[in-house]
């Protein structure tokens, strides 16, 4: 958990440089997720953290808060909060993130807690808010223009995607395939990095970082670097879904 939550700092650290220096009309400029600003980006990131913290300190009241906006869409959240001033959403989005830590660090990694879709370990927990991180954090940088190095932090993204194959067809109503699945990917420091057995009937290859975009549909899968063989990998990665909820509607074809 100490290694997981320093590399959760760090991901959070990196989203901070790219909003320390925007100005108010920064904060109003179009993400590639339709209708979303960069603020709605960063108010989605804290009102989840909120959520979390609240899903380990009160499991209880973060089963009603659940209960409660069942029928509440990212979409009515991030109108929620678009009159705040800059200034107050970047101060709520560090206030947020620093509770969660302070709330996740005594956990044991296997302690399960309540999430939206299922209930995940603690480990499981601080990877997915990693991932969010990761993920709202390369729209904020899409909209303003920035490349980002990437960093061995992925593995954390690749391994949660990996582990969501399975809900990946259930949020959609579909059978899971019966045959596994192999992933063999090259970090941004030129290693292998792998899940699934050899010999695997399917097999996802390429880049740590393509694989990273895909599931956290961020890239199309056209769009990537990525070699899909084997029929359950062919299904699989058009709708692989690293996070929760419903079904996400993903990027374009030639949009990144």
């Amino acid at each position: 958990m100490a290694e997981l939550l320093d590399d959760l700092r760090a991901e959070t650290a990196s989203l901070e440089a790219l909003l320390e220096p925007l100005r108010p009309g920064d904060w109003e400029l179009p993400t590639p997720a339709a209708g979303w600003a960069v603020r709605d980006q960063v108010s989605h990131l804290a009102w989840f953290d909120d959520a979390a913290r609240t899903a380990i300190t009160d499991p209880d009241a973060f089963r009603d808060l659940l209960a409660a906006s069942a029928t509440t869409t990212p979409d009515d959240l991030a109108a929620r909060s678009r009159e705040m001033p800059a200034g107050e959403l970047r101060a709520w989005f560090a206030s947020s993130r620093a509770r969660l830590v302070e709330a996740l660090a005594p956990l044991p990694p296997k302690h399960r807690l309540p999430w939206y879709g299922v209930d995940m370990s603690a480990a499981s927990f601080a990877t997915a808010r990693l991932m969010e991180t990761w993920a709202h954090g390369q729209d904020v940088a899409d909209a303003l223009g920035r490349t980002r190095e990437p960093t061995d932090r992925l593995r954390h993204v690749a391994r949660i995607g990996v582990m969501a194959l399975p809900y990946s067809f259930a949020v959609r109503g579909l059978p899971v395939p019966a045959e596994p699945v192999r992933v063999e990917l090259t970090t941004p420091g030129g290693e292998l990095w792998t899940a699934g057995p050899e010999g695997a009937a399917g097999v996802v290859r390429g880049p740590m970082l393509d694989f990273c975009l895909a599931v956290t549909q961020r890239a199309h899968l056209s769009d990537t670097a990525l070699e899909v063989t084997g029929e359950p990998a062919a299904a699989w990665m058009p709708i692989a879904q690293a996070y929760a909820g419903p079904p996400g509607r993903g990027r374009p074809p030639g949009s990144r």
